[in-house]
């Protein structure tokens, strides 16, 4: 059993936070001793759900109606599957997007390497995808 202080720290959530999730129902077994929220390790594997799921740019209600989902039993293991693989997609579209950003860094990194040696900017102007190592130039190919 956990304190929402213990949790906070655990997670590095702000108590705060906490507080907003149990207001909007994410935690609607918890229980309370002298008014005091305590966490039990069920709790705990929810809100490990919870962050995840917010992690993937889920919105709160869509969380809350995850997380009533699992309150439901079997009848629902192919709603939440659904859900799971919709926002694996949207992960994924996401990670592509930032690989293709990463790629375009790492060649910038190698532009300024080559101008610091260089001195200038001059050679790099007219430099073909040819003349690149083959690494830059396929960073550089899929940061568009």
């Amino acid at each position: 059993m956990y304190t929402i202080g213990q949790i906070s720290d655990m997670f590095n959530i702000p108590i705060s936070t906490l507080r907003y999730y149990d207001k909007e129902g994410l935690f609607p077994d918890i229980q309370r001793r002298s008014g005091i929220r305590i966490f039990s390790d069920r709790e705990v594997e929810k809100l490990r759900m919870i962050e995840c799921l917010k992690k993937t740019g889920m919105e709160i209600r869509d969380i809350r109606e995850f997380m009533l989902w699992c309150q439901q039993g079997a009848e629902t293991y192919e709603k939440r599957r659904d859900m799971l693989l919709r926002q694996k997609k949207a992960v994924e579209a996401e990670m592509e997007r930032m690989s293709q950003v990463l790629d375009m860094i790492r060649y910038k990194c190698w532009y300024y390497d080559q101008a610091i040696q260089d001195g200038n900017e001059e050679r790099l102007h007219s430099i073909t995808l040819e003349d690149m190592p083959e690494d830059i130039r396929k960073a550089y190919e899929n940061s568009f």
